[in-house]
């Protein structure tokens, strides 16, 4: 039996991981983006370890997330599943004047990262539209550019799959992997998708309880539990250096 952790778990593929994860016995503790969420996500899956709040869109909120699932650790897993979509009309400030895609989906777990120890299974979920992200380190939350909600979450993907590989080069005793989970019935994939919920969670849940040779190498980009070749930059280890400085010089938490 693991005990698992899981951002963004209140509804969607994170709630299906959790649904997955509890069935076969796991322990696992879920996270909304507020209290109700959280409260929401525990009705849900009740015979979950607990339930966390805080909202990744800001950094008191991460570290609120990072601090309250400490109390419930350690974790033998993280699933860095929560995030937004790239359906914002123009670009949009948080309350720490960050761009809001920006801070949820990369600030936010980066934040989560820095606070918790590293566990020794790390899954964080990107998109098949990393390989459409570009590295812009000059404008990492378009303050240059005009805006355009899909590429900056096509970017933000990119920078999440940078992350993972950046954690497990510096951690070669974790498996630490990045996931794209295909495009899933749920809010976030929108009407059109074509994958099921359950198909969404498979691989992440594979990745942090199965002992298949398969499952247990880190630094790859999976879907379908087959490695992909993720965007060139995400093997580029200036690039990945610069990002995580500048991830530093916003938080001022140091990636672990």
């Amino acid at each position: 039996m693991s005990r698992i952790f899981i951002t963004g778990s209140a509804q969607g593929i994170g709630a299906e991981s959790a649904r997955q994860l509890i069935d076969m016995g796991h322990d696992v503790v879920l996270h909304g983006r507020n209290e109700e969420r959280a409260a929401a996500a525990l009705a849900l899956l009740p015979d979950a370890v607990g339930a966390v709040a805080g909202d990744l869109a800001s950094i008191s909120g991460a570290t609120s997330v990072a601090e309250r699932a400490n109390a419930l650790g350690p974790f033998d897993a993280v699933i860095h599943n929560a995030g937004i979509g790239g359906g914002l009309r123009e670009r949009t400030l948080t309350e720490d004047g960050l761009e809001l895609i920006f801070h949820t989906n990369v600030v936010g777990p980066y934040v989560v990262t820095a606070l918790m120890p590293v566990s020794p299974r790390m899954v964080y979920l990107t998109s098949g539209l990393e390989g459409q992200g570009v590295w812009r380190p000059d404008d990492l939350q378009w303050a240059r550019r005009e805006w355009d909600g899909m590429q900056a979450y096509s970017d933000s993907k990119l920078h999440d799959s940078m992350l993972a590989f950046e954690l497990a080069a510096r951690h070669p005793e974790a498996i630490v992997n990045s996931v794209d989970p295909g495009w899933i019935k749920t809010q976030l994939g929108g009407p059109n998708a074509w994958d099921e919920v359950a198909d969404g969670a498979e691989t992440q849940v594979w990745l942090v309880t199965s002992d298949e040779k398969a499952a247990t190498a880190s630094g790859r980009y999976v879907k379908r539990r087959e490695s992909q070749e993720p965007n060139a930059v995400v093997r580029d280890v200036a690039a990945r250096a610069e990002l995580v400085e500048e991830l530093h010089r916003i938080t001022g938490l140091t990636l672990p």
